[in-house]
């Protein structure tokens, strides 16, 4: 990326001189799409992001929710989609360094992460090759630095070819009095880097993110992937901890895009900044200004701290054998200036560069729903039911988070492949967590499709009993310079809103990752806004399992299906296009009646209904007990079993139960239907015109397709 005529002429009537190759190789990089937000910035401030139990919102590192007593969870999300593609394993490993990073910055120690991958299909080597290596490259550096993986997703799509998503949630947890913010306090307080030396890998990784990936990108563009080191990454975890625990850190920030430039000036945004680059660590010989400034490498924490307290926080450092020195100071002065050898290599205006980077007015220009169209092939039920529960957007993920180690830190109660995950925080108070999207739902209308993401992980948090608290988000599109892209970007998050509302849920951080698109496949990824989502549960011990696990116990469908299809994996296998589902205004009553049910201890097993519909999600509880079910008066039509629209569950509960359960139900105006009973080991299903079986073998054999593949 090199700075445009626009952006040049601006720069030198600001400064009054045109840029030298250190200021301009910093603009390149603060004002990048990746950093500035330029095109997006003005869609992001219409979504709700404040709330009683907000403390930080958008705009730092991570945000602070508060969650109970004097306990906080920090929660951050970001994406490392370009890198991933040039060296996945590199380019997914800094991904989880990076966003951990984020969420110690705030006095926060990490407790868990969700990893949400979009791959084009394996059945491709090129895709299998990138899928393999980003999962091992997040459960390498997530192993080893001590942070349970507990929860994601995969999907699949052909448009993820030349540019696949790596999306990483993590989650930290702190008390109210130890969180800092990634603002300084006070002129004279001095700045120390403290972590690993830098070098020159990952230069100008944030301009690099904010481009298409070309053909050439895997050879070319392979300087801008950050090398991870994840036992830095640990020791330096423990080091800014404890560092901030001292109280002697007034704020912190981690070097994540745009290195040392973008972290410090940000940082210092408020007042002014000088920094000596001479005192930087360097484990290269040669380095330049401007390749000491925006270098990208790993494991680098910058902190504020007052002048009497540099040599407490040295002595941290030198107990966890990490580097640290000091390498500048606050000033009362709007000004960046960067020193080295006894000259000034940048002097900018810091809030010029920071926060006045020009807002690009992008057009947005509708893109057409599509028609119903497609093959229309037919299928027997039982052949298409298994098409569907084989096909690789519905199958176990077990192959993914095997590789990963989600019982560290002893806090999982529910564990990954549960569709939310379930943490232990205080005695029996804890949380769940979810994340994910469908982007089939998006590429066929964003705005629904956004919607239903968020709506989608909140029935994964109600069905282990959890109330959403609040999200973040990862918006992944093309090219915002396409009008029809922009106009994706616009309408998912008006979705992403609408949903909010509805919820009553505040979006309080996330990140908007734009220009994927390949010119080697001559394609841009479809609009895919990547949720990750929090809610509280108030006793662990009672979140139901997806598993059947009471002979006889009756099974309730709650919500209502309707004749939805479009993005479908059902009209996926059949090659048809439609609008997708339409997001249900009464989610909100049906998560608190399905949480209201749970704390009562009236539900022996829960699972959401998603992707693949109702047919997937009675798979899924089918184990050493299968069910009986009778949808005759329930479904209009056999392929409704396919239908997914949104807002529904299934749960179990013994037979005595079934008056309370259905008073709470009924006052909660919640539509539902009793549709059979736990028993044997089989999946019958009663649709009116035909009976479908399936064995627990055939079942089972479905669900193991992806393993099957990546063998």
């Amino acid at each position: 990326m090199t700075l445009n005529a626009v952006d040049l002429t601006l720069i030198e009537n600001e400064l009054g001189r045109p840029p030298n190759n250190v200021e301009s190789a910093i603009f390149e990089n603060l004002w990048s799409e990746h950093c500035a937000y330029r095109s997006s910035k003005p869609l992001l401030k219409t979504l709700p992001t404040t709330g009683d139990i907000v403390l930080v919102g958008p705009g730092d590192d991570a945000a602070v929710i508060l969650l109970k007593d004097d306990f906080v969870l920090a929660i951050a999300m970001e994406s490392h989609n370009h890198p991933s593609y040039v060296d996945p394993y590199d380019g997914a490993a800094t991904g989880v360094g990076g966003i951990v990073r984020d969420v110690i910055s705030m006095g926060a120690k990490p407790i868990a992460l969700m990893d949400d991958l979009y791959f084009g299909y394996p059945d491709k080597e090129k895709n299998r090759y990138l899928f393999e290596h980003v999962v091992e490259g997040i459960a390498d550096y997530g192993n080893c630095i001590g942070v349970p993986v507990v929860n994601g997703e995969v999907v699949f799509d052909s448009s993820y070819d030349g540019n696949p998503l790596v999306n990483v949630v993590c989650i930290g947890m702190a008390r109210k009095k130890d969180i800092i913010t990634g603002r300084v306090k006070k002129p004279g307080n001095r700045i120390i880097l403290m972590g690993a030396m830098t070098g020159r890998d990952g230069l100008g990784g944030a301009s690099f993110a904010s481009r298409d990936l070309s053909e050439d990108s895997e050879a070319e563009d392979r300087p801008s992937v950050q090398i991870g080191d994840p036992f830095t990454e640990k020791l330096l975890i423990d080091a800014t901890l404890e560092a901030i625990q001292t109280g002697h850190v007034l704020s912190c920030r981690d070097l994540g895009a745009a290195g040392l430039a973008g972290a410090s000036s940000e940082m210092c945004a408020t007042f002014g900044a000088k920094l000596v680059l001479d005192n930087m660590p360097l484990r290269e010989t040669g380095m330049t200004p401007m390749e000491i400034l925006v270098s990208e490498s790993q494991e680098r924490m910058v902190l504020e701290v007052p002048t009497e307290h540099i040599n407490t926080i040295l002595q941290i450092a030198d107990k966890y054998d990490l580097q640290a020195s000091v390498i500048g100071e606050v000033i009362d002065e709007p000004r960046y200036i960067i020193e080295y050898r006894g000259e000034i290599v940048a002097d900018i205006p810091i809030k010029f560069l920071t926060e006045e980077a020009p807002i690009c007015q992008r057009e947005a220009v509708e893109v057409m729903p599509p028609q119903v169209s497609g093959d229309r092939k037919t299928f027997e039920l039982k052949e298409l039911a298994l098409k569907i529960l084989s096909s690789l957007n519905i199958a176990s993920r077990e192959w993914v988070y095997r590789q990963f180690d989600h019982e560290v830190q002893t806090r999982t109660i529910v564990k990954p492949g549960n569709g939310a995950a379930v943490l232990a925080i205080d005695g029996m108070f804890g949380i769940a967590v979810s994340s994910g999207c469908n982007p089939k739902h998006s590429a066929v209308d964003p705005y629904k499709g956004a919607a239903l993401a968020v709506f989608e992980n909140a029935m994964n948090l109600a069905v282990k009993g959890a109330q959403p608290m609040a999200f973040v988000n990862c918006l992944n599109f093309g090219n915002p310079e396409n009008q029809e892209v922009y106009w994706q970007l616009k309408r998912s998050v008006e979705g992403l809103s609408y949903a909010a509302q509805i919820l009553n849920v505040p979006v309080v951080g996330g990140n908007v990752s734009l220009y994927n698109e390949s010119e080697e496949f001559h394609t841009a990824i479809i609009p895919t806004p990547s949720i990750g989502m929090v809610g509280t549960v108030r006793d662990i011990s009672r979140a139901p399992h997806v598993g059947f696990s009471n002979e006889g116990d009756a099974v309730i469908i709650v919500g209502e299906t309707r004749s939805e299809f479009g993005g479908s994996e059902y009209y996926n296998t059949l090659n048809i296009f439609d609008t997708a589902p339409k997001p249900p205004q009464n989610v909100k009553r049906t998560v608190d009646a399905i949480v209201h049910l749970i704390e009562t201890e009236l539900v022996t097993a829960a699972n959401d209904v998603s992707n693949g519909g109702l047919i997937a999600s009675l798979a899924e509880m089918c184990g050493t007990l299968g069910a009986r079910i009778d949808v005759s008066n329930y479904l209009k039509r056999d392929v409704e079993l396919f239908a997914e629209s949104c807002g529904r569950a299934i749960i179990t509960v013994q037979r005595h139960n079934l008056d309370k359960v259905e008073r709470i139900l009924k006052d909660a105006q919640v539509e539902y239907a009793i549709v059979g009973e736990v028993t044997g080991t089989k999946l019958i299903i009663n649709t009116g015109l035909q009976e479908l079986k399936l064995s627990a073998y055939e079942l089972k054999n479905a669900f193991n397709s992806l393993t099957a593949v990546m063998r």
